[in-house]
């Protein structure tokens, strides 16, 4: 496999621009045998979440791969993981992070996101979510415990995700630390380009997730990976349809999160840097129809927690 490019982020911190998402139903063993698996395949930027329950099971994948020689360190290896909604309170979010570095037996994470710029209860652990057990975030003060948590070394940079412009610009106005990403469904046919933009003269590193259209959950959709366009742009380069919507995202300068456990399309989904699109090709996928895959409420499980959600990220 080739090497995957980095991105330097404001922090200096340089980032493989393709990292392997763990979001997943499948289990803690087989999550740990797809970490092995793709660090194997050239993988080094893993993103997780407290939430995803999915820590654990990387961590102790990344340790095998250590054991069998696959790297040296875990220093070559970036870690993102997140503050769930249930941490997002400002006397709990330094227990968030230290959590999830005991899930994942680490010191530090490379990165830390705001998952959702929401207060959950953290009395809740399944779905449907009441709108009772929803409020606001103090931005505010949650940000200045992101903050504490660099100072004190547990991470080595911050940001967000799932932030509008809105939500960013309220956030700079504070911050004595800028969020270094803003981590947001991207796809061919969700281009959020006015985000991008507005994060581009900010100096905030976009990374695109659900790049395919969040395939394979209870709440995306195929239309990525079914579309006549990408399609027949694939046949004609030779490639998968996932490979070219994969390329088409990176060449909009953002990195990306893909997620397979299978062993085949792990690899196929960093076999895109040694060849790249036409303008014509870009500009067709570029025209597509735009639709959104995550939608709130279907992961919540209610249609009215979702206008909560929306109107306050």
């Amino acid at each position: 496999m080739g090497v995957v490019p980095m991105a330097t982020l404001s922090s200096g911190q340089s980032m493989p621009v393709v990292g392997m998402g763990t979001m997943s139903m499948v289990g803690p063993e087989a999550t740990k045998a797809a970490v092995v698996e793709a660090i194997r395949a050239g993988y080094r930027h893993f993103d997780t979440s407290y939430s995803y329950r999915s820590e654990q099971p990387l961590g102790e994948g990344i340790r095998e791969a250590l054991g069998l020689g696959l790297i040296e360190s875990r220093d070559e290896l970036f870690i993102t993981t997140k503050l769930a909604c249930g941490f997002a309170d400002p006397p709990l979010v330094l227990h968030g992070i230290k959590a999830s570095l005991r899930n994942l037996e680490m010191e530090y994470v490379d990165m830390y996101l705001i998952h959702i710029p929401l207060k959950l209860n953290p009395k809740v652990h399944k779905v449907p979510v009441s709108k009772e057990d929803i409020s606001a975030i103090d931005l505010k003060g949650v940000w200045e415990k992101m903050e504490e948590s660099q100072n004190l070394g547990l991470t080595k940079a911050i940001g967000v995700s799932n932030f509008s412009p809105k939500k960013l610009e309220e956030l700079l106005s504070f911050a004595k630390i800028p969020p270094v990403i803003n981590q947001v469904e991207m796809s061919p046919l969700w281009h959020q380009s006015k985000l991008r933009e507005f994060c581009k003269a900010k100096g905030i590193h976009v990374t695109a997730y659900s790049p395919l259209g969040a395939v394979g959950t209870n709440w995306g959709h195929n239309k990525v990976v079914d579309s006549d366009v990408i399609l027949q742009i694939a046949k004609a380069k030779g490639k998968t349809t996932a490979q070219i919507a994969l390329r088409w995202v990176y060449e909009q300068g953002v990195s990306i999160v893909a997620k397979s456990f299978d062993k085949e399309r792990m690899r196929q989904n960093i076999d895109i840097f040694d060849w790249s699109l036409s303008e014509e090709e870009s500009a067709k996928i570029g025209q597509l129809p735009q639709h959104k895959a995550v939608v709130f409420a279907n992961i919540y499980g209610q249609h009215d927690v979702v206008l909560d959600l929306d109107a306050q990220l």
